[in-house]
């Protein structure tokens, strides 16, 4: 039997490994990631605004030397004060555009408006709103006469930002935040909907094409039909577990040695000082964007990441791949199969949109429970993970789903064995019942 089940195995998974589309998408996978991770710092090098000469009409009087100012520090950005008609202005072209300030802009502050001859920008526009709403304010606070007010109201701002410090089981303390936990989730959550989807119907949709191509009958000559099964189901799960190993490695290995070198050194620096526990977090600039870079490039962090990713995954698809599996047996063609996947799909689908208010609180009674029915466990648990759960929880959620699979093979397996010599008739769920209950 175990012979038998190791050459369907190493069929099903050199059929799906040495295909052009597996390697290329295995490859191409970490270096969108990177890409990805790289996108804000190569966008904000390419995206410089292109240079604005403007004409400034300021009827009120009290603005021009303060945007003067603030331009002086843009080097895209320059302005010249002009005391003509807007129309003869708007139609100079030796401007690019033309700033009209009204008269009461400081009780109006709407009564501003910009004129330019080509495409707006929203550098420039949010450059020329943040100088007018700094004078506009400044002017108001000085109509109130107190002396020093806006040195008071510079003393009075706070920038509150309350750093979340888990204890877990052995009181260990571990900086972590909400926000970068929930990505993590989702990231890990997509990532396991993808394959389960994909890699079950495959599963389901070379069930098919071998019984309407007669090869079935054949193959069960000479093995058993629950061999045949799981060594479909087990050959392509090797597949799926592969390419997320070959991700792994990718990436733990870019964090390691490609992302330090596409960092600022003093953003290097911050990150080895929190690491090691020397930096004071209430005074760094960004804490979170700090232990969102700490995060991905610990490889220890990653790899216990997709350590998880493996773990739920393996057992996520053994129990979905059944259940396509049972479905493919059962029908001729694709369309008859579209009714019946939707036991398979909809679950899946439910569990996604739940892991994303996963985010709201991980420790509710539902967020508990549909971490643990097989169903839905396997997103639901991973979107919960990276908030530093319980360790007893995840691995009670994975004993649980792996025992269903067992119990969830054993079903489909006496549906398999029959589904696979039944021609010519859409079955329904009571068919599939009823095979079920077969000795």
């Amino acid at each position: 039997m175990r012979n038998n089940i190791g050459i369907i195995i190493h069929r099903e998974f050199s059929e799906r490994v040495a295909k052009k589309s597996f390697i290329i998408t295995t490859l191409l996978m970490p270096v969108l990631m990177l890409l990805m991770m790289a996108a804000p710092a190569l966008i904000m090098a390419f995206s410089t605004p292109s240079d604005k000469h403007l004409a400034v009409i300021d009827e009120s009087g009290v603005m021009f030397d303060p945007i003067r100012e603030g331009t002086n520090k843009m080097d895209y950005l320059t302005v010249s004060r002009l005391d003509a008609p807007l129309d003869s202005a708007i139609a100079d072209r030796s401007y690019d555009g033309v700033l009209y300030i009204g008269a009461d802009v400081v009780e109006n502050p709407r009564n501003a408006f910009l004129y330019l001859h080509d495409a707006g920008g929203m550098e420039v526009e949010s450059s020329i709103n943040s100088i007018l709403k700094q004078e506009i304010e400044d002017t108001r606070l000085r109509a109130y006469n107190i002396e020093n007010l806006s040195q008071i109201m510079a003393e009075v701002e706070a920038d509150v930002h309350v750093s979340t410090i888990r204890i877990d089981d052995s009181g260990e303390e571990e900086s972590t935040s909400s926000t970068i936990s929930m990505f993590i989730g989702m990231a890990m959550t997509f990532i396991l909907y993808m394959f389960l989807l994909m890699y079950g119907q495959m599963v389901m949709t070379s069930i098919i094409e071998e019984k309407n191509n007669r090869v079935l009958e054949l193959v069960v000559s000479s093995v058993k039909p629950i061999q045949l099964m799981l060594g479909k189901i087990l050959g392509v799960g090797l597949v799926a577990v592969l390419q997320v190993f070959i991700w792994g490695v990718l990436i733990c290995l870019m964090s390691a040695f490609v992302v330090p070198l596409l960092m600022p050194e003093s953003l290097t620096t911050q990150v080895e000082m929190m690491n090691s526990g020397s930096l004071d977090m209430a005074s760094s600039l960004d804490p979170d964007m700090l232990k969102a870079v700490g995060m991905f490039t610990s490889v220890s962090y990653l790899a216990t990441l997709f350590g998880y990713i493996l773990l739920f995954l393996i057992g996520g698809f053994l129990f979905y791949a059944s259940i396509f599996a049972a479905i493919g047996s059962a029908v001729d063609n694709i369309q008859d199969a579209s009714q019946l996947q939707s036991f398979a799909i909809i679950p899946i689908i439910v569990a996604l949109v739940f892991s994303m208010s996963v985010a709201t609180d991980p420790n509710t009674t539902a967020a508990f429970w549909f971490s643990m029915i097989p169903f839905t466990s396997p997103m639901v648990m991973l979107a919960r993970i990276p908030f530093g759960i319980p360790h007893w929880e995840i691995w009670v959620s994975a004993a649980v789903l792996y025992v269903s699979f067992i119990i969830m093979a054993w079903i489909s397996a006496k549906i398999y064995r029959v589904g696979i010599f039944m021609y010519g008739k859409k079955p329904t769920v009571r068919d599939l019942i009823r095979w079920a209950r077969y000795k």
